[in-house]
């Protein structure tokens, strides 16, 4: 139980930190905000370990990434290409 609260805690300040780092108007809520950085913290996490074997820090910066990339690639799917020729 205490490993889902904290995976929770993580996903929150990550995907708040995404939120803040990447301009533009954000169509997520505060539960979608906890999904993306979840999301972000486990691959960046996973992806930053695999690359630099100690992170000692690093795989944060890899959760927040990864979060703001799928942040970006989610705004592009709700918003969508609206753009006029």
């Amino acid at each position: 139980m205490g490993e889902i609260l904290v995976y929770i805690l993580v996903g929150l300040v990550v995907g708040i930190l995404a939120r803040f780092l990447l301009p533009g108007s954000d169509p997520v809520g505060i539960i979608a905000t906890i999904v993306i950085g979840i999301i972000g913290a486990v691959i960046g996490g996973y992806l930053f370990g695999a690359v630099f074997g100690e992170t000692q820090g690093v795989d944060w910066i890899g959760s927040v990434l990864v979060a703001m990339l799928i942040l970006w690639i989610y705004r592009r799917m709700a918003t969508g290409s609206r753009t006029t020729v």
